[in-house]
């Protein structure tokens, strides 16, 4: 056990197991709870840390692999779906009895018996995803393995705070939301000066080639636009109406288009439909939607509850997104795009075909995870404990394997030896409603057969408004720490408390896991310096953006925000953009 030299108040480890909860469901706290949290003091002295062993320490050249489509037959102990009669089809689930049937369903809602457009979709490894420099979707890319973009000069390893910008607060659905919330994380983009001129951009901006745009949706319903380099406004706020839980995506063409999905559809007394929204960016609103009350959903409460807190993919050589709903569908939209960077326009007409699916323990159907993508196959967690992969052309189920309990958080996968692996995790949900097993299960999985490699568990406690367990995305490591993925894991050792571990990505072995004073649902992300180094950076319920060293876990420095980050961080090279409770946007530098 160790602790950062020149670090005081240290607690010791905790060694007792949690307590059963009384309560469940992720919602922000009030208002007045979430700005008397208290601030830690600016270094990590009283979180202790356990080291282990790094036997495959050491920078590693990963696999590229292009777009391409595979043959589903090509799969290891592939076997043709059970034809169920009506358009619905079935698969026995990889490691539970019974099967896993779906029913892919056209814009009408009539089923379509034998779907298979000639068109593939696919992705190649997350570094193919797009040229546009930045940070354009949830985690980057199609791999979600890529939160930060560029390259940081660090020496002093201090944080500070170089601009902010208020945002605003709304009440619904019983509570009070806040500044920025999960999943949270701004985009931030490099547009070419063409799109930066068809976008009626300031013209210093437009002259400038190293502006860098945030768009960042939000709690109080808009879309706020900002310099990166300080925070001044690019364009007027996109009044969206109702409010942003989730991450939205830019077109990884680099059209003017933004893709955000609703998570909440009341506005104080207003309440509207629920809406996956395009915006274009031009024109600066929304021109088409897809609607999140659906007959075809399997939800007990398909009209009361069809948020979009997945952030969307998009092949570009298909011009398809994917995204699935917390109504339990996913959503695949021929876009139909054309921009004319010349004539200033950009336009959509998404062409909608669904696919809903079924298990024999489904009981919430919804998915509040982003989609994962390697070549045509694609992944996502699900309210019913499930991983489930499907085709991305044919939308049938490939395979689907349970984990045990409710995961909200998005995937990460690893290609970087040229086979695709999934690093994935759960929450305490349903286990602790039930009053057992209340752990959250961190494991890696094969992605082409659903497999698990390993698994590593941690205590986690049950919480009905604000869960327990694992939130936040996992992280894959980079540079010199290749070797490991990272876990960010809510409420371990206790209520307020969490764990911050990096395990080995071959065997699930410890190289060294942190006790967190306050718990986090804020996703890690790591910062890759000049000087050849790599730098973490996450925040917490307490409010503090923690910059460490990934190789130990040890703080270099923490700075305060106020107020709980929930959201997490992007990055372009110096700077880290973050909003709060504390309803600011913050652009920090890493210096």
């Amino acid at each position: 056990m160790t602790r950062p030299s020149g670090c005081s108040a240290y607690r010791g480890p905790v060694t007792s197991l949690p307590r059963p909860g009384v309560r469940r469901r992720r919602w922000p706290v009030a208002l007045a709870a979430a700005l008397s949290v208290s601030v830690l003091a600016a270094c990590s002295g009283g979180d202790p840390i356990v080291t282990g062993a790094r036997p495959n320490a050491g920078p590693v050249q990963p696999v590229v692999t292009a777009r391409a489509a595979m043959p589903l037959t090509d799969l290891p102990g592939f076997q043709a779906p059970t034809s169920l009669g009506e358009g619905s089809y079935g698969r026995p689930i990889v490691n539970a009895a019974g099967d896993v049937t779906w029913t892919v369903y056209d814009a009408a809602n009539r089923p379509i018996a034998d779907y298979a457009p000639s068109q593939q979709v696919a992705w190649g490894s997350g570094s193919t995803y797009t040229d546009l420099p930045g940070v354009i979707a949830w985690r980057g890319n199609n791999a979600r393995s890529a939160p930060t973009y560029g390259t940081a000069d660090i020496r002093d390893k201090k944080l500070s705070v170089a601009w902010t910008h208020d945002v605003g607060a709304v009440k619904a659905d019983g509570s009070y939301f806040p500044g920025a919330g999960w999943t949270g994380q701004p985009l931030l983009v490099k547009w070419p000066a063409e799109t930066k001129k068809a976008m009626h951009l300031p013209e210093a901006d437009v002259r400038d080639d190293s502006f860098v745009e945030v768009i960042y949706p939000v709690f109080d319903g808009h879309v706020y636009r900002l310099s990166l380099a300080d925070g001044s406004q690019t364009r007027p706020p996109i009044d969206a109406q109702f409010g942003f839980k989730g991450t939205g995506s830019i077109d990884p063409r680099g059209y003017p288009l933004l893709y955000s999905g609703q998570g909440l559809n009341e506005n104080g007394d207003v309440t509207g439909p629920w809406q996956y929204k395009i915006f274009d960016l031009i024109q600066n609103k929304q021109v088409a939607s897809i609607n999140g009350t659906d007959p075809v959903s399997h939800r007990a409460d398909p009209i009361t509850w069809g948020a979009f807190d997945s952030s969307a993919l998009i092949d570009r050589e298909s011009d398809t997104l994917i995204e699935p709903g917390e109504n339990g569908i996913v959503y695949k939209a021929k876009l139909n795009a054309v921009y004319d960077p010349k004539a200033g326009t950009v336009s959509v007409d998404p062409q909608i075909t669904k696919m809903t699916y079924r298990t024999p323990t489904s009981r919430q159907y919804g998915i509040e995870s982003s989609a994962v993508a390697w070549k045509n196959l694609m992944f996502a967690n699900d309210n019913d404990g499930y991983l489930i992969c499907w085709d991305a052309t044919t939308l049938q189920v490939v395979w689907a394997r349970q984990i045990v309990d409710n995961s909200d958080a998005t995937p990460v996968l690893d290609d970087s030896d040229g086979h695709p692996y999934l690093y994935v995790g759960n929450s305490v949900g349903w286990r602790g409603a039930d009053r057992r097993d209340q752990v959250t299960n961190l494991r890696k999985i094969d992605a082409l057969t659903g497999e698990q490699v390993w698994q590593y568990d941690l205590p986690a406690y049950y919480d009905f408004h604000v869960k327990g367990g694992l939130l936040a995305s996992p992280l894959l490591g980079q540079g010199e720490v290749s070797d490991l993925v990272f876990f960010n894991v809510g409420k371990t050792t206790a209520p307020s408390e969490g764990t911050l571990v990096a395990l080995d990505k071959k065997t699930g072995q410890v190289a060294w896991s942190r006790s967190l004073e306050h718990y986090s649902w804020s996703s890690p992300v790591l910062i890759h310096g000049a000087d050849g180094h790599e730098y973490g950076a996450f925040g917490d319920s307490a409010g503090v953006v923690h910059l460490f060293d990934p190789n130990t876990g040890r703080d270099y420095s923490t700075l305060s925000l106020g107020a709980n980050v929930e959201a997490s961080i992007a990055a372009y090279d110096n700077m880290l953009v973050v909003a709060s409770y504390n309803q600011k946007i913050y652009g920090i530098r890493v210096s």
